[in-house]
């Protein structure tokens, strides 16, 4: 009887492992290209060495820049039509680094090299210098946000100086500045919260005073951008080299205080490095990667999955995925542009599957669930001869 009883429970674990390795989800089926591509055209045939876009607050357009003063305006939803282009004088040949649209949409920032701050007005589509530029004058401005509020914008340079910006007082510089470039800044979109990264000194948060306080323990890494891409969570993420993102939890009552939360997500790749950040769809994060590739963070779940994978883009297009990705951006999930440096405009769409990933989910479930337990029962019976004697009496006396 025990023999009996050891052989039953051992056929039960070998069912029970078969069923467990059935279910457990496989990492490389995660690393997928989730969508297809095409070819929209080129904005002109020489390089034209952008840097930077930005959708509108009201998602109309987007405003891209670059090497030159290169600035252009597309259609967010007809990004492959150049009849709804708009091109943009500057007046200027340093390289545009950075825009940001103010919260109202009227009007954008732009800033780069040589101290260039200008504002864009969709009024007229005319672009003219700030007041009091003459403050960062030769400066390498690399990065620039409005805080919610719309009073004030930081601007950030490579040689680590922060600054606030209006138009009533111009350029004033801000204390506890680093000395290392500022790679990136975002602000919150409900409270007057801002964050900087920056390549060696870590991160920064700028609260509704204009206080700068260094975040613990984020100096380690060289950070290349910051997201806070859902308005209903207190937290932004901010994302490094080596495939790190990070959390950052806000302090709605005293922003000093915020602090990176929860151990880092690294994400699993054969091969690519983060290279900027762009907001995406429903609260998301659409990471640029190089060799071009594309992944998406949500910060709801603090998890990361793939949307571009670098193989796939290679095969699609050899020539396009060797140029740098400067923006990209969503209408709706899965669906949107993106733009090489060059000034490829590439369309992508979600991929058609033959079936369904969630009805295929609930079938192979449903299979399971129906079969295992006949397969349970059937092993106990194969290795239980007292159950198959019993069997074979009842089957006997039936008849």
């Amino acid at each position: 009887m025990q023999s009996w009883v050891a052989e039953s429970m051992r056929s039960v674990l070998i069912a029970m492992v078969c069923v467990s390795l059935m279910l457990i989800p496989s990492v490389s089926a995660d690393l997928i290209t989730r969508i297809e591509l095409r070819d929209a055209g080129v904005l002109a045939d020489q390089d034209l060495g952008i840097k930077t876009g930005a959708v509108s607050p009201d998602g109309m357009d987007v405003l891209i820049a670059g090497a030159d003063g290169y600035a252009r305006l597309l259609s967010a939803d007809e990004a492959d039509n150049r009849a709804m282009d708009v091109e943009l004088l500057t007046g200027r040949s340093s390289t545009i680094h950075h825009v940001d649209w103010h919260p109202r949409g009227n009007t954008a920032l732009l800033v780069g090299d040589d101290g260039l701050a200008m504002r864009y007005d969709s009024y007229d589509h005319g672009i003219t210098n700030v007041n009091g530029s003459f403050a960062v004058f030769g400066k390498g401005l690399t990065a620039v946000s409005w805080r919610p509020a719309g009073d004030f914008a930081y601007v950030g340079a490579d040689d680590g100086s922060l600054w606030k910006f209006a138009e009533h007082t111009g350029f004033e510089a801000l204390e506890n500045n680093g000395l290392s470039e500022i790679t990136d800044i975002d602000c919150h979109r409900n409270y007057n919260v801002c964050f900087i990264t920056t390549m060696d000194e870590g991160i920064a948060v700028i609260d509704k005073g204009h206080d700068v306080t260094w975040i613990a323990q984020t100096s380690a890494q060289t950070w290349v951008g910051v997201d806070c891409a859902d308005p209903t969570l207190n937290e932004c993420a901010a994302f490094a080299s080596g495939l790190r993102i990070q959390a950052i939890r806000i302090n709605t009552i005293d922003a000093s205080q915020s602090e990176v939360t929860r151990d880092p997500l690294l994400p699993k790749l054969p091969s690519g490095e983060q290279i900027g950040v762009d907001g995406g769809h429903d609260g998301t994060t659409l990471v640029k990667m190089a060799p071009l590739s594309i992944l998406r963070h949500n910060p709801m779940g603090n998890d990361v999955y793939t949307v571009l994978m670098a193989e796939d883009a290679a095969l699609w297009d050899e020539i396009i995925a060797g140029r740098p990705l400067a923006m990209v951006w969503e209408t709706s999930t899965n669906n949107g542009y993106m733009i090489t440096a060059f000034g490829n405009v590439v369309a992508f769409s979600p991929v058609v599957e033959g079936v369904d990933g969630g009805i295929m989910t609930v079938l192979v479930l449903g299979a399971v669930a129906i079969s295992v337990p006949g397969v349970v029962l059937g092993l106990i019976y194969m290795n239980s001869p007292w159950l198959q004697k019993k069997y074979n009496q009842w089957r006997f006396k039936s008849k």
